[in-house]
């Protein structure tokens, strides 16, 4: 019998357990939501930031802990990406760049290091503090091999790394 009751207990404390590491799991990953789920403090912020957008996806998410709208707009026939907080603060803005306006330090430093590779869209990334936008670096959608693929290039063409990289370096 006590057997019994130990098999029980620590069959209902693993399942607890993997209940809340599937919760916690759920917590951190994006979840897409319609536009009129958008808080208004957030939509107030994008529309301030970008007159006339409209928002063409938005997503959920948990990022450090605070909850983070990451929305994709479009403005005059260009893309724009936006995460802005719960509270309605700007964190980053990325604006498409048209293929003849990249600077040639970066669109040369792909082109080096992904020779057969076709450029299908630049986002310039602007950090946001303060209310002011700094460049910061620029990300590039390649198709390569038939594969899309999207790299991480300094402004200075100086450093170009795949997503997972700069992503992994960021972390260090």
């Amino acid at each position: 019998m006590r057997r019994m009751i130990t098999g029980l207990v620590a069959s209902v404390a693993l399942a607890l357990l993997l209940a809340g590491c599937s919760h916690n799991k759920q917590q951190s990953e994006a979840k897409k939501i319609s536009p009129n789920e958008i808080p208004p403090q957030v939509m107030t912020a994008a529309k301030a930031r970008l007159p006339g957008a409209e928002v063409t996806s938005a997503e959920r998410e948990n990022e450090n802990g605070a909850v983070v709208y990451d929305l994709e707009l479009k403005q005059g026939g260009r893309k724009f990406e936006m995460d802005i907080k719960e509270d309605g603060t700007i964190m980053e803005i990325e604006k498409q760049i048209m293929n003849p306006d990249v600077p040639a330090a970066a669109m040369s430093a792909v082109k080096a290091k992904y020779p057969n590779a076709t450029v299908k869209e630049v986002m310039e990334v602007n950090k946001v503090s303060g209310g002011k936008e700094t460049p910061d670096h620029y990300e590039f959608t390649l198709m390569d091999g038939g594969k899309e693929k999207e790299v991480v290039v300094s402004l200075d063409g100086k450093s170009v790394q795949t997503e997972e990289e700069a992503e992994k370096a960021e972390k260090k």
